[in-house]
């Protein structure tokens, strides 16, 4: 098969940021990498979608470099913005690879200097919409009013964030966590980010305050190099007056002398890949909404393929900034 080697400078920002100029830094090589097995015989369409990493106010995507034995696009889903690498792979009659390095700075987000811009008529009603797993009433909103109650909007935002991080332990024992169920996470108490988020944003949502969810990679503070073995996440509510303000709850639970650092400041320590939830591709897949956008999605004939292995890798290019968290 051909092979086929894309090699780009991403430049793109997102509409949640402002400048940024944080003195935390890391230079970082990303490798991601994707093989779809188990195609059946004489399957009449295989397709593969990405998260394809941009740069925004805290992150300088230097470039990116795809190797795939197929022919690749990169397109912007409509709803959140989300860039997405995408391979029609119908041809293949075999297993495949393929293989997306990222060249990245990555800087601290310090408090005070998150972007203060508006948000647009769309997505703040969106943002104050429910998913398909962060309903925004019944018991979500009762908590929301418990957890803010006499409080004005901006110090209802750390009054969820203090609540959910007292409220909940990091925990992925059992089943029923890592899936964003805001309503699992209420019940339980216990899970991964996905979950100590989700409830965040519901109760956000709740008391009218826009809140997206985020998700990228975590990368080990004390390595310049090794493996990571799946994805880290995170939320930013949005103030008026004083723009949006990333919370990290669940890190903040592991780490409890972090707590106060955690709200509206995340560290240099990920690399940033989507945003949202119940997510249309693009092109539109045909199996339905998307939970979050992080690991390989593939499809064949319409029907989700989960014949899928994934695994991520990084090195420290060089040394930026001054120490870590």
């Amino acid at each position: 098969m051909r092979r086929v080697i894309v090699v780009t400078a991403v430049c793109v920002f997102l509409a949640l940021g402002g400048a940024a100029n944080a003195e935390r830094q890391r230079h970082l090589e990303f490798t991601y990498t994707a093989t779809v097995n188990e195609i059946p015989e004489g399957a009449d369409s295989v397709r593969l979608w990405m998260p394809y990493p941009v740069s925004n106010a805290y992150q300088d995507v230097l470039g990116v470099r795809v190797e795939s034995p197929f022919a690749t696009e990169v397109n912007v889903e409509e709803e959140y913005g989300n860039t997405v690498l995408y391979i029609d792979a119908t041809e293949a009659d075999e297993a495949f690879t393929v293989t997306m390095t990222v060249d990245v700075v990555r800087r601290e987000q310090v408090a005070g200097e998150t972007g203060g811009g508006k948000v647009g008529d769309d997505l703040r009603a969106r943002l104050l919409r429910e998913d398909a797993l962060v309903p925004i009433s019944g018991r979500i909103a009762d908590l929301s009013v418990e957890a803010t109650q006499g409080a004005q909007k901006p110090l209802k935002a750390r009054a969820i964030y203090d609540h959910v991080t007292e409220l909940m332990t990091y925990d992925k024992s059992g089943e029923g966590w890592g899936r964003g169920d805001a309503i699992y996470a209420c019940d339980v108490k216990t899970g991964n980010c996905t979950d100590f988020h989700s409830l965040i944003i519901g109760m956000a949502r709740a008391a009218k305050i826009p809140a997206i969810f985020e998700i990228g990679f975590p990368i080990p503070p004390a390595d310049s190099k090794g493996t990571v073995g799946g994805y880290h996440c995170w939320a930013e509510l949005y103030i008026d007056g004083s723009g949006w303000v990333p919370v990290d709850s669940s890190e903040a639970s592991k780490h409890p002398e972090m707590f106060d650092y955690y709200y509206g400041n995340l560290d240099e320590n990920r690399i940033y890949f989507s945003r949202g939830r119940d997510i249309t591709l693009a092109p539109p897949q045909e199996a339905g909404p998307v939970n979050y956008l992080i690991y390989p999605y593939v499809e064949v004939d319409g029907e989700i393929h989960a014949g899928v292995e994934k695994s991520f890798a990084y090195r420290d290019l060089e040394t930026i900034g001054s120490g870590s968290h």
